[in-house]
């Protein structure tokens, strides 16, 4: 399992990220506070607080490939 912060800030943005996540066939959560949503439901993300990063846990061992997807939204 993988974990780092990100930040989506537009509508375009969040789009971009679902349609990366849906890609892969491994689990994705976010967490913003105490919620929990799956990575693939763009409702459930658009229920966090956007304004601030966002983490993220990715539940796979192989995943270069996901990670240099989701390059442009990784906060480093």
């Amino acid at each position: 399992m993988k974990t780092f912060n990100l930040l989506l800030s537009s509508i375009n943005d969040v789009k971009d990220f679902v349609n990366i996540v849906s890609k892969y066939d491994f689990d994705v959560d976010l967490t913003s506070g105490r919620y929990v949503v799956d990575a693939k439901s763009i409702m459930g993300i658009f229920s966090l607080d956007l304004s601030k990063p966002i983490k993220v846990e990715v539940h796979s061992d192989d995943c270069d490939k996901f990670m240099g997807e989701l390059d442009k939204f990784i906060i480093k």
